[in-house]
C-alpha cells in the first residue's frame, strides 16, 4: 500500500451545545494544517473543570472538515484513512455517513473509505473530536486531531497496510538471521502470478559508513513466487542471513532498510547469492505493482534474574525517563521534529530509555527512538476497570482493551527501540484477585501477539494494598513502631492524603514497601508479568530477589532526588534492570507538583494560573535543570563538575515540598541586592575533593577568595556543599582526584542586559514538509553572559514562507498563551517554534525587547 500524508487542507471550528450542529455549516471555520491541538489555544480559567490536572485548560467539541477529489481509478483500489490520534472521542463521517467511531484518545485507528466514496467527484470528510466531558485525565491531554493523518492506497495487488513484520531471529557479531513476514492482498477476480522480493540493505540515513557491505548496500535478498487467488490474502515468510551485521544498540543505533516489492507476471526461484543480488534471470520483464520500505534494527533482547537485560548479548542498565505525550509549549500536537528534538535532548542528558506515560506513544517518537538509540517501555493505559476521573475511559476500556493491545503491538513490533510493554499504570484494582486476573489476560495477549518482547506494569503500593484490603493495617503497624513525635499527629487519621504520601518516601516508605502485607498484595499481579514494575517502592527492589529469585525488577516510576541511592541498587543487583525517574521532561498538567511555594501554599492544590508539573530534568523549552547534570554525574557519564546555587531571592524561607522535588537551584551567580547574604552552593562531581574560589569584580579586594576544599559526598553523594556570602564576580569550582586537578566549572555574574542572544537548532527547512525550527532568545550582557535573574518582555514577528506555531517560556505558571506574540522571559529565555511554509523562500524572525537591539534570524525554506 502506498501512503500519503493527509495533514493539509483541513478546516476546524469549535462547536457548542448539541453535536448535531457540527453536521451543518454554521460557525466560523479556520484553515489548519494538522497535527493540531485545539486545547492549547483555549482561554485558561480557574473554573476549568479539570483544574490543575489539565493546567486549567478547558475541553471542548471541535469539528474538522476536508474536501478532496476522488479519481475514478480508486474504485479498483483499497482506500483507507488512518488517524494516529484524536482526543478524546472521535466520530468520522464520509460524505455524511458515519464511517468510524473511536472512543480511545491515544490509539490510532483506520477508516475504510471505499464503500462511502463518490468516484470521479468531490468528497468530504468531517471529524467530530469531543473532549467536552471534563475531567477525563490526570494530566494535560490536548484536544482534536493532534497526531498525523495518513491516506493508504492499495492497487489491485498490494501489500497490506501494516502488513510487514520484521524480527531478529538470532544475532551475533558473525551472522544474524532476520525474519520477514509480508501480507499480500489481491482485489482481482482472477488468479495472478506474482513474485515478492524482499531486500535487506544499508539505510541511507546511517552516519556510519556501510563499509564492507555488498554492492549497492544489499546484505541479503529473497524472491518468493506467489499465486494470488481471486480476492484473497496470502502471507509469505523468509529468513535473511546477514554476515557481520551491524547490531543496533543504544550507543550504535544502526538501521537497515527492508525493501519489499511485489512484481507481476514473473516467476522465480527463492535464492540468495553470495553478492546479495537476485539469481540470473530473476526479475527480467517484471512489473512492480507495489513497494514498501521500512527501517529495522538487528538486535536481540533477553532478560533474566542472573544476567539482567541484554541487548544482543551486552548487559544494559536502563537509565530511564518517564515522559508524557505533550511537547511543552506546542501542547499535545505530535510534530515529528518536536518528537525527534525531545528524544535527542533526553539522550544528550544521559537517558538511554523512556517510559511512555501513561498511554501508547506516537509513531514519530518510536522512529526517533530507533534513530537515537533510546529503549522504550510503551504503556497501554492509566485505567482498567476502576475510575480515576469522572469521565475517563473506564466505561469503554473493558470492552475494547483487546483491540487496543492489538493496535499497540502493530504499531510497535517493527521498532528495535521497543523492548517492554507496560500493561498499565498505578491501576487501582491490581491488589485484588479480579485485578490480577485482568492483568494476566493483558500480559498474555501481548505475548500472543508479540512473543519477542516482555511485559511489566507500573504497580503503586498504595493502590495495591488498598484494593487488597491491607492498607489500613499496614499504616497502623508502621505508626505503632514510631515514636509519637515522629507521627506528626497523622496517626489520628490514617486515611489522609498526607499520610499516604509520607508512606511512599524515606524510611517510612521503605517500611511500607517491605511490609509482609504489601508483599501479599503485590504477589499475584507481579507473578503474571515478566518484569516486576515498582512505582515508589525502592525498599522492595533488593527484597524481591529473595522472594522471587526468578524475577527481574525495574523502577517504573521513582523520585528524582533518590537517584543516587537508586543507581547504587541498580548497579549492585543484576536482577534490577534500571530506573525510570518521574519525570525526564517537564509537561503540562498535574500543575504544581514540583513548583516551590514560599507563601504557605500547598503543592498539588489547584493554584491558578499554574499550568505545568515542573518536575522534569528538562524544562518545557528543552533546557536542562541542575538535577539533570547531577543525574549525569551519578550515572558515571559526566566527569566535569557542575555548579548550582539555591535561588537567593528566597534565602531563609522554607518552601512547601513534595517528594518529587529536588532543590530550587539554578546555575547562576547573578543575584543583585543579595550582597553579603549567605548563598547555598552545591558542586556535583565524581571527584574526591572540590575547591571553591571567587574572583570578585574589578576594583574589589582581595583579588581571589578561596573558600577551601571539601570532600565530595561528605553530606550528599557526588556533592560538595558550600555556604558562602554572595559577592558579584566569577565563582569557580575546581575538582581534584588523587590531589590532581580533574576539572573546573565557572559561573560569572552578568552585567546589565543589553542584548538578545539567539540560537537556532536548524536554519534550513523544506517547503510543505511540516518541518520545524526551534529558536531560543536569551537575555545577555555585553559579554554574552546570560542573565537568569532579570525578566523582560520579548516580542516576536514572523515574515515570509513560514508560520509561528508557538511562542513562550519554561515558566510553570502564568497568564500568557502560547499563541501570544509577547512573552516575559523565565530564567532569561523564551523560545519560538516556526513551521515551514508551503512555498520556498526566506523566513525572517524578529525578536525585540526593551533595552536590547532587535535581532533578526533568517531561515531558509527550500
Amino acid at each position: 500500500m502506498q501512503i500519503q500524508n493527509y495533514n493539509s487542507g483541513w478546516r476546524v471550528k469549535k462547536i457548542g451545545g448539541s453535536a448535531m450542529t457540527a453536521m451543518f455549516d454554521g460557525g466560523e471555520w479556520r484553515d489548519v494544517t494538522l497535527p493540531c491541538d485545539e486545547m492549547i489555544l483555549e482561554e485558561r480559567s480557574p473554573e476549568a473543570p479539570a483544574r490543575g490536572q489539565s493546567g486549567f485548560y478547558p475541553g471542548g467539541q471541535y469539528v474538522y472538515a476536508k474536501s478532496f477529489s476522488v479519481p475514478e481509478e480508486w474504485e479498483n483500489m483499497r482506500a483507507e484513512l488512518e488517524f494516529e490520534g484524536i482526543y478524546q472521542k472521535a466520530l468520522v463521517y464520509v460524505n455524511g455517513t458515519l464511517a468510524a467511531v473511536n472512543p480511545l484518545g491515544y490509539s490510532g485507528f483506520v477508516v475504510p473509505l471505499n464503500e462511502h466514496l463518490l468516484y470521479g467527484e468531490d468528497n468530504t470528510i468531517k471529524v467530530i473530536a469531543d473532549n467536552s466531558a471534563q475531567p477525563n485525565s490526570r494530566w494535560y491531554t490536548g484536544s482534536g486531531i493532534y497526531r498525523d493523518v495518513n491516506l493508504f492506497l492499495g492497487g489491485p495487488v498490494h501489500i497490506q497496510r501494516d502488513g510487514v513484520r520484521v524480527r531478529t531471529e538470532a544475532a551475533d557479531p558473525e551472522v544474524a538471521s532476520v525474519g520477514v513476514e509480508v501480507q499480500v492482498c489481491s482485489l482481482l477476480r482472477h488468479r495472478s502470478s506474482t513474485v515478492v522480493t524482499i531486500e535487506l540493505k544499508d539505510s541511507e540515513g546511517n552516519e556510519e559508513a556501510a563499509e564492507g557491505s555488498p554492492e549497492g548496500g544489499i546484505e541479503a535478498v529473497c524472491r518468493i513466487p506467489v499465486t494470488l487467488f481471486p480476492q484473497s490474502e496470502e502471507a509469505v515468510r523468509c529468513s535473511l542471513p546477514v554476515r557481520h551485521p551491524k547490531l543496533w544498540s543504544c550507543d550504535h543505533p544502526y538501521l537497515y532498510d527492508v525493501v519489499i516489492r511485489v512484481e507481476a507476471d514473473q516467476e522465480a526461484e527463492i535464492g540468495i547469492t553470495e553478492n546479495g543480488n537476485p539469481e540470473s534471470g530473476a526479475g527480467v520483464g517484471s512489473v512492480t505493482v507495489d513497494q514498501v520500505t521500512l527501517k529495522c534494527g538487528i538486535r536481540t533482547v533477553k532478560l533474566d534474574a542472573v544476567s539482567g537485560l541484554r541487548i544482543s548479548g551486552e548487559t544494559v542498565k536502563l537509565r530511564g525517563a518517564c515522559i508524557h505525550h505533550d511537547n511543552g509549549i506546542l501542547g499535545a500536537a505530535t510534530h515529528r521534529d518536536a518528537e525527534r528534538r525531545r528524544c535527542r535532548l533526553l539522550k544528550e542528558a544521559g537517558f538511554n530509555s523512556i517510559r511512555c506515560a501513561h498511554n501508547p506513544v506516537s509513531k514519530a517518537m518510536l522512529e526517533a527512538c530507533d534513530e537515537y538509540g533510546i529503549l522504550v517501555m510503551d504503556e497501554l493505559s492509566d485505567i482498567w476497570t476502576y475510575r480515576k476521573n469522572f469521565h475517563d475511559e473506564t466505561e469503554v476500556f473493558p470492552a475494547l482493551w483487546r483491540e487496543e493491545v492489538r493496535r499497540m503491538v502493530e504499531k510497535d513490533r517493527n521498532h528495535p527501540s521497543v523492548i517492554l510493554y507496560s500493561t498499565g499504570n498505578e491501576i487501582l484494582e491490581v491488589g485484588s484477585a479480579s485485578g490480577a486476573r485482568f492483568g494476566r489476560a493483558i500480559s498474555n495477549l501481548f505475548h500472543e501477539l508479540d512473543p519477542d518482547r516482555y511485559t511489566t506494569c507500573g504497580v503503586n503500593g498504595m493502590m495495591a494494598t488498598a484494593s487488597a484490603g491491607n492498607m489500613q493495617e499496614i499504616f497502623s503497624d508502621i505508626l505503632e513502631e514510631e515514636a509519637p513525635v515522629q507521627r506528626d499527629g497523622m496517626d489520628q487519621d490514617v486515611g489522609t492524603v498526607n499520610l499516604s504520601l509520607s508512606m511512599m518516601a524515606g524510611e517510612r516508605g521503605d517500611r511500607f514497601a517491605a511490609h509482609e502485607l504489601t508483599t501479599r498484595s503485590l504477589e499475584e499481579i507481579s507473578m503474571g508479568l515478566d518484569v516486576i514494575g515498582l512505582n515508589y517502592l525502592t525498599g522492595r527492589h533488593v527484597l524481591e530477589n529473595s522472594l522471587h529469585p526468578t524475577k527481574t525488577v525495574v523502577g517504573t516510576e521513582t523520585y528524582p532526588a533518590d537517584i543516587a541511592r537508586l543507581w547504587e541498587i541498580v548497579k549492585e543487583n543484576a536482577h534490577v534492570l534500571g530506573d525510570f525517574t518521574w519525570a525526564g521532561y517537564d509537561y503540562l498538567g498535574e500543575a504544581g507538583c514540583g513548583i516551590f511555594h514560599y507563601g504557605g501554599e500547598r503543592n498539588f492544590s489547584d493554584i491558578y494560573p499554574e499550568r505545568a508539573a515542573y518536575i522534569g530534568d528538562i524544562n518545557l523549552i528543552g533546557e536542562r535543570r541542575p538535577i539533570s547534570y547531577y543525574r549525569e554525574v551519578i550515572y558515571g557519564l559526566r566527569h566535569e563538575p557542575y555548579l548550582a546555587v539555591d535561588r537567593m531571592d528566597h534565602e531563609g524561607q522554607i518552601p512547601a515540598k513534595t517528594a518529587w522535588m529536588f532543590r530550587d537551584n539554578i546555575a547562576s551567580w547573578t543575584w543583585p541586592g543579595q550582597e553579603g547574604v549567605t548563598a547555598h552552593v552545591e558542586v556535583y562531581s565524581d571527584a574526591e575533593e572540590v575547591e571553591l574560589l571567587l574572583l570578585p569584580e574589578e576594583g574589589s579586594e582581595p583579588e581571589t577568595i578561596s573558600y577551601g576544599r571539601k570532600r565530595v559526598g561528605a553530606e550528599h553523594p557526588c556533592t560538595a556543599v558550600f555556604e558562602i556570602p554572595y559577592q558579584a564576580g566569577q565563582l569557580t569550582a575546581i575538582t581534584y582526584t588523587d590531589g590532581i586537578e580533574s576539572g573546573r566549572c565557572c559561573l560569572q555574574t552578568a552585567g546589565e542586559t543589553c542584548q538578545l542572544k539567539t540560537s537556532v537548532e536548524s536554519d534550513t527547512l523544506h517547503a510543505g514538509s511540516g518541518e520545524l525550527a526551534f529558536l531560543t532568545a536569551r537575555l545577555c550582557d555585553s559579554k554574552g553572559i546570560r542573565n537568569y535573574y532579570e525578566t523582560k518582555k520579548v516580542t516576536i514577528s514572523v515574515e515570509g514562507s513560514g508560520e509561528l506555531l508557538s511562542f513562550g517560556s519554561a515558566a510553570p505558571a502564568g497568564l500568557s498563551q502560547y499563541s501570544d506574540l509577547t512573552w516575559e522571559t523565565f530564567e532569561g529565555a523564551v523560545m519560538a517554534v516556526i513551521r515551514a511554509g508551503k512555498q520556498p523562500g526566506e523566513i525572517r524572525v524578529r525578536f525585540s525587547a526593551e533595552g536590547c537591539e532587535e535581532v533578526v534570524v533568517v531561515l531558509k525554506c527550500e
